[in-house]
This record gives structure tokens, C-alpha cells and sequence, in this order.
């Protein structure tokens, strides 16, 4: 990655250097402290909402963690500001790094909760509260997408999904949110350079402007599909729906299929991009079929997400009898292709993150909290550890918030509390308790990445995985069950003790 301004230190926001020198102007700079990033919520997309995140982003700010430190060129344009005292912007040019940072985080691509920590920094204040933007930055975006294509991926029922935001996207971003997007549930994406760089092969079929070329020729439809065909006879997808679908662009396509047939070729599919997508999908399965191509892929796109999907295939459940076409059948060959509304996240476009300081070090370690009227704003005060409950089904059951030195144990009876409404409570039985599984695992320790860099395969695993051991009401498309992240009575008493203590 090129260290430029855009890229490099000065990729974080003006507050994060005026707070950095009035502590360095304080002697404060030095001074252990941890932070907690957590999100409040989950994404409500007005009409449905997700009741759970996939966690992404924590490679790439690792990535841009990496040996990184406060160039001549930065300290230039801060000095030109006029605002930074020259010792300051000494100290920012020789020790200026995230290099004495140590971050504790729940692996990328795995299930994440509302209000648990997702990743936990520790070690010198005024650089650890320089990390904040970009660390926000990195985390919040692609945890959104990543949580969208999953619940796309949901909606989908196990069948491809492509990513194809590239021209929506928000400029450059667009490479992290089909990153995300592939994190969280899609197979491929069409982005030439995100899939080169996480090591997939870029999918993709061709645009209406080719087909619109080859009428003006005077070579038709027919002509547009042939050409493809022949110089892609190995992956010829067919957009048919330029002129018109059921009429023109599906027995076009099976005309090109049949002289692939005869030269020794498979053909791979059509693709709709218009109209109502259901009652072409189910017309189009049937004339194929009927042309002796039960096996050729139907692509879906324009303006999907989950809700659409979801729409689609109940439509198709209805519509597939009237035309003697089996549903199953019809649903087993869709691909889908999604993208302006994943890769902005329609409906919800932004993740609320949050970066709250939770404990400084004076000698030992001190709990810091932030009052709110809002109690949901109140952050988790102290040093912690995350903790997964499973029951007696091998289901997550609940995110448990513990101290330090806590150690959650499976067999053994816990009181656990809402960690931001006084009295409600529950007590998880001995025999109620399953696996126990501590979340929070060390990625960052003074300037060496210890994540161990997983590639895009494995963390699809582990979100596939706690996926399999989340109860079916939390993944609900709409209206979700909400899923309880809890404290320990210890994490409890000290909250409301440090909020009394605050308040007087």
C-alpha cells in the first residue's frame, strides 16, 4: 500500500492529533489506557433487520498498522497548520507509532453481538487514541456489507451469490465492501482487482451495450450471442433481455446453446436484469428445458438483496405449477447477482461503531466510564474478557461480558445481567450449560500481527460455522429474536458503582 496522505498517519480526523498533543503537553501521552470497539446495534433496514453482524475489516487495518509511522511529509503538513507545538511534532516524527499497541479482537469473519467488544486495544494513550478513526474506518464499513451479504447469502438458500458493486460503491471503498461482501456470504465478485488480490477468479457476464452494438450493425440479437459464444464457448452466460426476453433473448440463447452443444461445449446460462424476475425465471426454466437444457444456470440481478430474494423465490413457489415446472427445480438454478444494494447497504448505510475508552493505568488499573441519559450509550467500563455460551443444543445462547479475571467454566451456574437494564436478570443453570468458548484472542502485540492473516476460505468457515450454532430466530430476515449479550454480576457491580460514584 502506497504511505500517502490518503493512506498513511494522516488518514484519521484533526481531533485525534489536538487530544494527542494536549495529552503529550500534559505528560499524559505515555499513559496505559484501553479502549473497546463495539457497535450498539444491529442494521435496521426499515422494513427488516439483521439479529446478528459478521465481524470484517480487522486484515486490512492490520495491514495498514503494519510498520507504519509519521513521515517528514506528514510532519510537514502538520506544521504548516500552525496548531502543533514543535516538540510535539518531535515526538509524533521518532515515536509516532502503533508499535508499543497490543489489540485483543474476535477473529474476521466470525458472528459478532450488539454491545460485546469486537476488538479491545491496549497501551499508550495518545497513540492509541490515534488509531481511533481508521480503526472505525476499516471496521464499521466492512462489518456492515459483511452482515448484508450474509443475510443474502440466507435468503439465497445455498445457491451463488456474485458481488457486482463495483460501479456503485463508494469510490475506492467499493474494494473493501466486496471484500466484506465475499467475507460474509457472496462466492464471487465481479471486481477484477479485489479478486486477484484474495486469490478467487473474477465472474462476470456482459452488458446490454454489446447486444445494442450488434443490432446497429444489423447483426441482431443473435449475432451479439453468437459472438460471445464463440470466443467464450467454456463460460457463455447470455444477458437476454435487450430486446425481448421471452420472444427474442431466451430462444436466441437456445439457438447459440444447441450449436455449442454440437461443437462439443456446455453452456452456462442466461441472465435476467429486468422485469419481473420470478415469472421470467419461471418461463425461461421451462423453455429451456423444454430445448433440452434442464442443467443451464438462470442469473438474477437488478436491485436484489434478501428481502427481494426472499419475494422471488415465494413467487416462484406459486408461479412454477402454472407453467408444469417443478419450483425446486427452477429455484436449485439461480445465481444471483447483487449489487448496489449490498454494497451500500440499502436501507441502512452505516454501522454505528463506537470507540469508547474503558480503563487507564495509574499504577494499577482503574475502570473509566462514560454517563449517558441514553443508558445504551453507556459503555462497559473495565479490563475484560468475552465469553460465548452455548446450551445443551450446541446453540450460541449468549455473549457474556466477564472480568479479567474472570474465567467462565462449562457446568457451572451463572447469574448473568442486561448490561444496561437495572434488574433484568437471568440465571443459566448448571445443566443448561454447554460448550464455553472465550471470543477475544490476541491479533496486534507491539507492532507484530499475530492473526495469523487467515484467507477469505477460513473465515467463511468460522461464519458458516457459528451460523450453524445460532438459533433460527436470531438469523430471521425480518423481525428477528434478540440474542442476549450479558455480564457477569462482578462486570454488573462495578458499572453501577462507578455510575453512583460518577453521579455524586
Amino acid at each position: 500500500m502506497t504511505r500517502g496522505p490518503s493512506t498513511g498517519m494522516l488518514f484519521t480526523d484533526q481531533y485525534q492529533l489536538t487530544m494527542a498533543q494536549l495529552y503529550w503537553k500534559h505528560e499524559l501521552h505515555e499513559r496505559p489506557v484501553q479502549f473497546d470497539y463495539f457497535f450498539r446495534r444491529y442494521p435496521d433496514y426499515g422494513e427488516h433487520r439483521a439479529g446478528y453482524a459478521v465481524f470484517a475489516g480487522l486484515g486490512w487495518l492490520l495491514d495498514w498498522m503494519d510498520e507504519l509511522e509519521f513521515t517528514a511529509a506528514d510532519i510537514e503538513v502538520l506544521r504548516g497548520q500552525g496548531r502543533f507545538d514543535e516538540g510535539f511534532l518531535g515526538w509524533l516524527e521518532h515515536g509516532g507509532t502503533f508499535g508499543e499497541l497490543q489489540l485483543q479482537a474476535v477473529p474476521e469473519g466470525r458472528v459478532v453481538h450488539a454491545n460485546a467488544p469486537s476488538v479491545v486495544v491496549t497501551g499508550p494513550l495518545a497513540m492509541a487514541q490515534i488509531l481511533e478513526s481508521s480503526l472505525l474506518n476499516h471496521l464499521n464499513y466492512q462489518t456492515l456489507i459483511a452482515t448484508k451479504a450474509s443475510r443474502v447469502d440466507e435468503a439465497a438458500r445455498g445457491n451463488t451469490v456474485l458481488e457486482f458493486g463495483l460501479r456503485r460503491g463508494p469510490a475506492i471503498g467499493a474494494n473493501a465492501g466486496a471484500r466484506a461482501a465475499l467475507i460474509g456470504g457472496a462466492d464471487f465478485t465481479s471486481n477484477v482487482a479485489l479478486s486477484t488480490a484474495v486469490g478467487l477468479d473474477p465472474q462476470g457476464t456482459h452488458a446490454h451495450s454489446m447486444v445494442q452494438l450488434f443490432i446497429a450493425m444489423g447483426e441482431g440479437e443473435i449475432g451479439a450471442f453468437r459472438a460471445y459464444a464463440n470466443l467464450y464457448p467454456d463460460e457463455c452466460v447470455l444477458l437476454v433481455d435487450t430486446v425481448d426476453t421471452l420472444h427474442s433473448g431466451v430462444p436466441n440463447a437456445i439457438d447459440v446453446f444447441k450449436d455449442l452443444e454440437s461443437a462439443g461445449h456446455v453452456p452456462r446460462g442466461i441472465r435476467l436484469d429486468s422485469g419481473d424476475l420470478a415469472y421470467l425465471a419461471v418461463r425461461s426454466a421451462a423453455m429451456l428445458d423444454a430445448a433440452g437444457f434442464p442443467d443451464v444456470n438462470i442469473v438474477l440481478s437488478s436491485d436484489l438483496d434478501e428481502l427481494a430474494i426472499w419475494q422471488i423465490l415465494t413467487q416462484i413457489e406459486v408461479e412454477s405449477p402454472r407453467y408444469g415446472i417443478d419450483a425446486a427445480t427452477v429455484a436449485n438454478r439461480l445465481v444471483y447477482g447483487v449489487g448496489t444494494r449490498l454494497i451500500t447497504s440499502h436501507g441502512d448505510s452505516a454501522l454505528g461503531g463506537v470507540y469508547k475508552l474503558v480503563a487507564v493505568k495509574d499504577g494499577s488499573w482503574s475502570p473509566a466510564i462514560k454517563v449517558s441519559d441514553t443508558p445504551e450509550k453507556t459503555p462497559i467500563p473495565g479490563r475484560k474478557r468475552l465469553w460465548r455460551l452455548h446450551d445443551e443444543r450446541g446453540l450460541a445462547t449468549a455473549d457474556v461480558v466477564s472480568g479479567e479475571d474472570e474465567d467462565l467454566q462449562p457446568g457451572a451456574a451463572i447469574v448473568l445481567h442486561h448490561p444496561h437494564r437495572e434488574g433484568l436478570q437471568r440465571t443459566f443453570a448448571a445443566d443448561e450449560m454447554g460448550a464455553v468458548e472465550e471470543l477475544l484472542v490476541p491479533v496486534f502485540d507491539r507492532g507484530v500481527r499475530s492473526d495469523g492473516d487467515p484467507d477469505i476460505e477460513t473465515m467463511r468457515l468460522w461464519r458458516r460455522a457459528d451460523l450453524d450454532r445460532l438459533d433460527a430466530g436470531v438469523r430471521r430476515l425480518v423481525d428477528p429474536v434478540e440474542y442476549h449479550v450479558s455480564v457477569t454480576s462482578a462486570v454488573h457491580d462495578v458499572t453501577r458503582n462507578l455510575l453512583e460514584s460518577v453521579r455524586r
